[in-house]
């Protein structure tokens, strides 16, 4: 009964950000959700390898990287549309994702944090160096005009299902993340899950009580990589100009890595609850202050938590609600 109660609730939410595209007129509250539910997946693909399998991850900047880069190479190369960008995207971070977790197979702790960051650095530099997709200069993504889907118009002023490209990548993006997250809540309920977890718990002992750990970290690193290139792969069409600072900015990473510990990274809630309140908090503060200390403040809070609420929201929430019985 609540397995369908939820996914009734999430046909309902994508029923509802499709008619918030046609009645809301603000075209910022579509750029700011956007950006907030971007967020969101990253901190919800982060979880399934940094939560459920205690594995940190410091290089989720480099997946969502590739996952861009991709998207403008095969731009470049036969002028994809915006889904197989995106599609692209996700499969060519997952197989980076793969290989990385292959290679590392036996780096634990902060060792394997270490080689994610070296990840990063690598990404990064090899794409400053591909002129092809524009180098250190970075690249214009100019979306196509009046773009059509089995003879029906997607975007366009008149008999098209959104008005502009940016209530297009807003439907996207909740398309995306709710997807993210029935990917996380199967994970989590199901033999993987309960795998990653004693893989987490005890990797020593896991390994003693016949759990395939190696296969599962392989599953993980691959499966986490692929939501992040994914969104990834939208990143160029809603900026329109990607450069490699952009792309593999350190920020993405620490992002990822904040708010699913700022939310609990028991469950998928948890970076729901941590990107929500530190999304949001972010654009309000570049609205009215500016950009640049939204890392001071997502550090602050990661501190404060941290050192107080180790287990995050859910944490709290079971704390008080214990006290209330």
């Amino acid at each position: 009964m609540r397995t369908n109660r939820f996914y009734i609730i999430v046909v309902a939410l994508v029923i509802l950000s499709y008619l918030a595209t046609a009645f809301v007129d603000n075209q910022y509250y579509f750029f700011a959700g956007f950006a907030i539910l971007q967020l969101m997946v990253m901190a919800l693909a982060w979880n399934i390898l940094g939560g459920y399998a205690g594995y940190i991850n410091f290089g989720s900047a480099a997946f969502f990287g590739l996952g861009a880069y991709s998207a403008i190479a095969v731009l470049e190369l036969f002028g994809a549309s915006l889904f197989t960008q995106i599609i692209l995207g996700g499969c060519f971070a997952g197989v980076v994702g793969f290989a990385t977790g292959y290679l590392t197979l036996r780096l634990r702790g902060v060792y394997f944090a270490i080689a994610t960051l070296a990840l990063l650095v690598v990404s990064e530099t090899l794409i400053v160096n591909w002129d092809y997709v524009g180098g250190a200069a970075g690249a214009y993504v100019l979306p196509k005009r009046n773009p059509t889907v089995l003879g029906m118009l997607i975007v366009g002023k008149k008999d098209a299902l959104f008005g502009n490209y940016k209530e297009l990548l807003f439907f996207l993006m909740c398309i995306i993340t709710l997807a993210t997250i029935v990917i996380c809540r199967f994970v989590e309920k199901s033999k993987l899950g309960r795998g990653l977890e004693a893989l987490r718990d005890n990797e020593e002992a896991a390994e003693s009580m016949g759990v395939p750990t190696l296969r599962l970290k392989l599953i993980a690193t691959t499966l986490s990589a692929s939501i992040m290139g994914v969104t990834g792969g939208i990143f160029p069409t809603y900026l329109t100009f990607v450069d490699p600072i952009a792309a593999f900015n350190l920020e993405i990473s620490v992002n990822a890595l904040a708010m699913p510990l700022i939310g609990g990274t028991a469950t998928w809630l948890g970076p729901v609850l941590g990107a929500i309140a530190l999304g949001t908090l972010q654009q309000v503060i570049t609205v009215t202050i500016s950009s640049s200390v939204n890392l001071l403040i997502v550090g602050l809070f990661l501190v404060a938590f941290v050192i107080f609420a180790p287990n995050g929201f859910l944490g709290l929430i079971e704390k008080f609600r214990k006290r209330g019985d």
